[in-house]
């Protein structure tokens, strides 16, 4: 009964944790390229009491064991990167990735992170920018006379400037691809820093060797779908219910015991 007790706990604060996810991941839901995530669990080891195939004391071969299971713990909190839907915005400094790959943003402290949230803006010297500051990498520099920002879906960033018919290249898009997106090492800000499962970033044009291309005048929405949070919800509610209830059963039956005296 000792032993259930604490079964129980772990049991209630992993489902505390995942219940942590699913409030992120909800909180989220209009955050422009969010990737929702997801709480992996394991269990914990085991407390054998038989042994299977042991000999029993007639000679016998025991043909299964007894081991008690002492709960389960967190394993992983996993991003899940599959595409969101997309938006028309109409803004020619919104851009989209369809496929594979992210945004190249040059972080105050000089490290390079990485984005699907395309909504780029400009700053005071025609750089493009994200909703911080942070500039986009490889930098990009628009013209104060531009009249017109066209992306090509290789990346390529063209201006049509007043005076003139004809436009003029003022930049190339690169996107970066990762081995393993999931072992990216989220920082906030939409932003991504690469770690040692992530892999290095491979970086090239939009549309080659399996790269997304990019989209002009589009966003990516979050990818959370708020039916399936709102269902997770309710079974990460019940199960923390289960293991209360656990908890207080094996109380009970340790209050039964205490009382056998009386």
């Amino acid at each position: 009964m000792d032993r259930s007790l604490f079964i129980a706990a772990t049991g209630m604060e992993a489902q505390r944790i995942n219940l942590d996810v699913i409030s992120n991941n909800l909180a989220n839901v209009n955050t422009t390229g969010y990737k929702k995530s997801r709480a992996d669990f394991q269990e914990l080891m085991y407390q054998g009491i038989k042994t299977a195939g042991a000999t029993s004391a007639e000679g016998t071969e025991i043909p299964t064991g007894i081991q008690v299971g002492l709960g389960v713990k967190p394993a992983a909190v996993q991003k899940m990167f599959q595409q969101g839907d997309f938006v028309s915005t109409g803004n020619s400094l919104d851009m989209v990735i369809e496929g594979h790959g992210f945004f190249q943003i040059a972080t105050p402290d000089g490290e390079t992170a990485y984005t699907r949230a395309g909504a780029f803006k400009l700053d005071s010297s025609g750089n493009i920018v994200n909703s911080d500051g942070y500039a986009m990498e490889p930098s990009i520099t628009i013209p104060s006379n531009a009249l017109e920002i066209t992306i090509t879906q290789d990346g390529t960033v063209s201006v049509l400037q007043a005076g003139s018919t004809t436009p003029v290249e003022v930049g190339q898009i690169t996107i970066a691809q990762f081995i393993n997106p999931g072992g990216l090492k989220a920082i906030g800000k939409n932003l991504f820093l690469p770690s040692g499962s992530s892999g290095d970033a491979t970086i090239g044009n939009p549309g080659s060797e399996g790269r997304g291309s990019i989209n002009q005048g589009f966003i990516e929405l979050s990818n959370v779908n708020i039916v399936e949070e709102m269902v997770n919800m309710i079974v990460s509610q019940r199960a923390y219910e289960l293991n209360s209830k656990v908890v207080r059963s094996a109380d009970e039956m340790l209050a039964m015991a205490n009382n056998i005296k009386r």
